[in-house]
């Protein structure tokens, strides 16, 4: 995943845990606005989420910045 990505899931994810707390979920689909205006940027995001770690739908928020965070490293 490239490093804009990998801030920007962070940012966001860090984002809906300040508003709706620790156990919310995300999906990849959080990451984008609505309009799909970067489609190679939105297949990154989905192969890393569906088909590199099989993560399901919806993820809890904390549990997807522990994935990047330890992938980063």
């Amino acid at each position: 995943m490239r490093a804009s990505l990998r801030h920007k899931v962070i940012e966001v994810c860090r984002k809906k845990i300040a508003t709706k707390g620790e156990n919310v979920n995300v999906s990849f689909y959080a990451f984008f606005a609505n309009k799909n205006d970067d489609p190679i940027l939105l297949m990154e995001a989905a192969t890393w989420w569906i088909q590199t770690h099989q993560l399901d739908h919806f993820v809890k928020a904390k549990d997807v910045i522990a994935l990047v965070e330890s992938e980063a490293a």
